[in-house]
């Protein structure tokens, strides 16, 4: 693989973990029981609203809005990625990366507070902002590129990274962020969902919280709709975990054990994914008609530098510009490999003009593309020809 495709270079090894320092053996092995006998590697999903309880509540496993074992297992798995090596980081899981995300939000944040958020973040966090305004907290927003958020910082409680930004794939440099929002008493959280924990870990950057929609590459097949929240300090996790409590916006266990399940490949997946994203974003810069493509991998990217310091890998999303929105249409319409879809990470490629939305800033003809597993030699061969197809 490339040296662009995976950054060795920032390192991949995880001294003190208990499954070796490679990402493939730790993501493997990652949540599993201690073996027993005649017991599955990994246990089916625990089905249960209550528990036997008899006496007093104590113990692990009371109701179930409030814990499950497969949860457990699927938390600690998401902790050995995020954080390997280091037991003093909790993780716990959410029913989307959505709920994920306003745990944070929520819990930490009260009227009369300064939240600081990307202005070309996720297309959902506009309406975040609308319901942090209307109880009380000040929103203050700057773009993810060129560290912007630092100029908006004081008075700030917390900052919230999004890195890469999507759809727009710039990066900032979060150990910079981080310290800079500490030194005004400001809590961090990184939205980790583009990178995974395979590209990036936001804990070991010096954030707060780590937090992402595992609905994207983490479990990669398009049929799970997850999220989670990584963070070391036990207090601001507490306040987490009660905000999930309040709101059960809890997994399913099937949802979590089929993300549990799906991990075990997310080292093959994203290895493959990225080194294809790298030719795909290599192929189409040369052609005349793609404009203001971005891929964190390319040397010449404007986000490259920073990326290659703090990203282990660069991830799957590709990002261009066609001429006029009429001729993305036809450019989509004309693949064949690629399946028309929003979200991104899966395993089988997908594309969207994302100005159908509404709420990006971006051009009509702008599109994302998320490279899937396909062979690189027959992806980008259907996107060329979808090219030419679509030409006016």
């Amino acid at each position: 693989m490339s040296d662009s495709a995976t950054n060795n270079g920032a390192g991949t090894g995880a001294e003190g973990s208990p499954h070796g320092a490679g990402d493939g053996t730790r993501a493997v092995r990652a949540g599993l029981p201690e073996p027993v006998k005649h017991e599955p590697t990994l246990p089916g999903p625990v089905f249960a609203a209550h528990f036997h309880l008899p006496g007093e509540p104590t113990g692990p496993y009371t109701y179930g809005r409030d814990e499950n074992p497969t949860w457990t297992h699927l938390e600690r798995a998401i902790g050995e990625l995020e954080a390997p090596g280091q037991d003093d980081v909790e993780t716990l899981v959410f029913a989307s990366g959505m709920a994920a995300i306003s745990s944070v939000l929520f819990s930490q944040l009260r009227a009369g507070d300064v939240a600081v958020l990307p202005d070309d973040g996720y297309q959902a966090l506009p309406l975040v902002r609308d319901q942090l305004e209307a109880y009380g907290i000040e929103v203050r927003t700057a773009p993810t590129g060129g560290d912007a958020q630092l100029d908006v910082l004081d008075g700030a409680k917390l900052l919230w990274i999004e890195t890469p930004s999507n759809p727009g794939l710039d990066v900032c440099d979060v150990r910079r962020l981080a310290e800079a929002a500490h030194a005004r008493g400001a809590l961090v959280a990184v939205d980790n969902t583009l990178a995974t924990p395979l590209g990036q870990r936001p804990l070991e950057l010096g954030a707060d919280f780590s937090v992402a929609s595992g609905t994207k590459q983490l479990t990669g097949h398009g049929d799970v709709l997850l999220g989670y929240v990584a963070g070391r300090d036990a207090g601001a996790m507490t306040a987490v975990r009660r905000w999930r409590k309040i709101v059960g916006a809890i997994p399913g266990p099937m949802e979590a054990w089929l993300a549990h399940r799906s991990i075990a490949t997310l080292h093959l997946r994203v290895d493959r994914q990225n080194a294809t994203a790298l030719t795909v974003a290599e192929a189409l810069r040369v052609r005349p008609e793609v404009t203001g493509l971005r891929y964190p991998g390319l040397a010449d990217d404007p986000s490259h530098r920073i990326a290659s310091q703090q990203m282990l890998r660069y991830g799957c999303v590709v990002s261009f510009t066609l001429p006029t929105r009429a001729r993305a249409d036809r450019f989509l319409d004309a693949l064949r490999l690629v399946e028309g879809a929003t979200s991104f990470g899966g395993v089988r490629s997908t594309a969207e003009r994302r100005g159908r939305w509404g709420g990006d800033a971006v051009p009509e003809g702008f599109v994302r593309l998320s490279v899937g597993a396909e062979d690189p030699a027959d992806l980008v061969a259907d996107l060329l020809r979808a090219l030419e197809e679509s030409a006016d």
